[in-house]
């Protein structure tokens, strides 16, 4: 097996935060596969890099071979996931490692793939090239968290996302929202909807503030599938959601009526789904399982105090981003995050750890996990 090793150099460190730096590139465009940069180093030096663009396109160790313009027998290769060992949509990269004659090869984290799992670096390791595993291994494992976490569970990855006011308000009492935080922040919750492969309303957004949920910021962009939790199909056929610029599923309770479904409109990038109901409400583990089997191996909930609550309640999420701006909105009416009766015990209430702060402007993100 590989050779896991912590006294790397700060040269090492920085190939591999480089390898990070460029896979990012690709964010959005790689799902389900994860996101991963290579770069190669000879005599102390870089002398070509690569990543992989996009799902079912060469991998990010065959771009950085074909970019490289010198002989790479001897070279030292450094990349955040262990090179696949397998011909699945492009040919074993672990193959065009031992074919160019690397001595050296960096790897941050194995691949929980089972058709990968070790394979990738033992049939390295068996070529006569020195494996070293475990290269800021906790970063590049927070780094595709959501691959981890879908190649191991197959079901996806779920992030909550509230803006909120410092009394944790989402809204006045008049039902007020736009803006609570600061144009940052909103750029920056672009940024997420682009890692995202999905971003889950209640039909109480949709009405209230009737979102696209597109991603709007400079450079390529990639939409999520927008999915909407809505028991009795009242999204109005007019909504901005139902564009076509990304595809839509809507879930709906089995129990509605076959000429409601049919008079709905009919376009091929919007599906309605049948689910199951538990007291009255969308089965939400139901539509997250389903999503996984179609793929979908990461959902950004941006809902409205109900949907989040029941979330929660029901242990279905794994992540929070909250944005927190410098306001107070007051009221016992103005609507709060997280809805329902809440927890009637501190003890019962979901705790975060991991816990991480970033500044935006005067807005303050914390992100943590349950």
């Amino acid at each position: 097996m590989s050779e896991k090793n912590t006294n790397f150099s700060r040269f090492d460190k920085k190939m591999m935060k480089r390898c990070l730096t460029i896979a990012k590139k690709a964010s959005g465009f790689t799902a389900p596969n994860p996101l991963v940069g290579a770069v190669i180093v000879k005599d102390g030096k870089v002398i070509s890099e690569g990543y992989h663009h996009y799902f079912g396109g060469p991998h990010a160790e065959v771009n950085a071979i074909a970019n490289a313009q010198e002989d790479l027998k001897g070279a030292h290769i450094y990349v955040n996931l262990e090179p696949c060992s397998y011909y699945g949509k492009t040919p074993a990269c672990s193959l065009a490692l031992i074919q160019h004659q690397f001595a050296k090869v960096f790897i941050a984290t194995l691949d929980p793939n089972p058709l990968i799992a070790g394979n990738g670096v033992q049939a390295l390791r068996n070529a006569g090239m020195q494996v070293k595993t475990g290269l800021l291994e906790a970063e590049a494992l927070k780094f595709n968290e959501r691959f981890f976490h879908f190649i191991t569970h197959k079901t996806p990855f779920i992030a909550l996302k509230i803006a909120a006011s410092l009394d944790g308000k989402i809204a006045t009492e008049s039902g007020e929202s736009q803006w609570i935080t600061n144009e940052k922040s909103r750029a920056f919750v672009h940024e997420l909807r682009q890692d995202y492969s999905a971003i889950l309303v209640g039909i109480g957004t949709v009405l209230k503030d009737n979102p696209a949920l597109t991603v709007r910021k400079p450079g390529k962009t990639k939409n999520p599938v927008r999915v909407i939790i809505d028991s009795q199909l009242r999204t109005p056929p007019s909504s901005k959601i139902l564009d076509n610029h990304a595809k839509v599923i809507i879930a709906i309770s089995e129990s509605i009526e076959e000429k409601k479904i049919e008079e709905f409109i009919k376009e091929e990038h919007i599906s309605l789904w049948k689910c199951p109901t538990k007291n009255g409400q969308i089965d939400l583990q139901y539509v997250f399982s389903k999503l996984g089997k179609e793929g979908i191996d990461s959902v950004l909930v941006e809902g409205g105090a109900e949907i989040n609550a029941s979330i929660l309640q029901h242990h279905l999420t794994h992540k929070i981003y909250a944005f927190i701006a410098p306001i107070i909105i007051g009221g016992q009416n103005s609507k709060s995050a997280f809805g329902s009766k809440g927890f009637q015990k501190l003890s019962e209430a979901p705790k975060l750890k991991n816990i991480t702060y970033k500044n935006l402007d005067t807005d303050l993100l914390m992100e943590g996990y349950f």
